[in-house]
């Protein structure tokens, strides 16, 4: 499957401006600056695809991204929305737990997480949310090329720990957008979640 045949598609600001239901979809989660637009560009080997930012907030809509007529990656705007107003906050929390719940064509949740730092409260209410609400999903532990091995296992840890007190257990994958580490993992794990109904799509 060729992730770097990406498109972007549009930048929907409300959940009745995503494109039609019609591919499956899988989105990617987490704080405001965990990382999640340069692990998009990572995973489709443009650089440019979506648009990444020093200043928490930055991604203010849903960016739908069409990999190769397959399947949309769908980056949504970060924990904490720091750049918006009050009200626009709470109408985008809204529509993304909406999209979250009623999205049909939604496969799979990536979760991330920076590993330089333990799960926020935000992140473990929102595993627990996920898999209160039979959610599938993922964590990825973003930045971890910043990390010695030692302490990356450690975070991983931690992370798993949080799991098993909630009696949860999703696949756990460090990643880095600057190295390429886990990348591979990240896009075997997307490929298992398309549609099993449907028969295997070509490369």
């Amino acid at each position: 499957m060729a992730f770097e045949q990406a498109t972007f598609i549009t930048g929907a600001p409300s959940l009745n401006e995503c494109p039609k239901p019609t591919l499956p979809e899988f989105c990617f989660a987490g704080r405001s600056n965990v990382g999640k637009s340069s692990l998009i560009n990572k995973i489709t080997k443009k650089r440019k695809l979506a648009r990444t930012s020093n200043t928490p907030g930055k991604t203010q809509q849903m960016n739908y991204y069409e990999i190769k007529d397959q399947f949309y990656i769908v980056d949504l705007p970060g924990f904490g929305f720091a750049r918006a107003p009050k009200k626009e906050r709470q109408r985008w929390g809204r529509d993304i737990q909406t999209y979250l719940l009623e999205r049909e064509t939604l496969q799979l949740i990536i979760h991330l997480v920076d590993a330089r730092h333990d799960p926020t409260k935000l992140d473990e209410d929102f595993f627990y949310w996920m898999a209160t609400n039979n959610k599938p999903f993922a964590v990825v532990l973003s930045k971890a090329d910043k990390l010695s091995t030692n302490k990356l296992g450690t975070s991983k840890k931690k992370i798993r720990d949080v799991m098993s007190e909630m009696n949860i257990e999703v696949p756990i994958i460090p990643c880095s957008a600057e190295t390429g580490m886990g990348i591979e993992e990240l896009q075997s794990l997307i490929k298992e979640f398309i549609n099993p109904s449907e028969e295997q799509l070509p490369d």
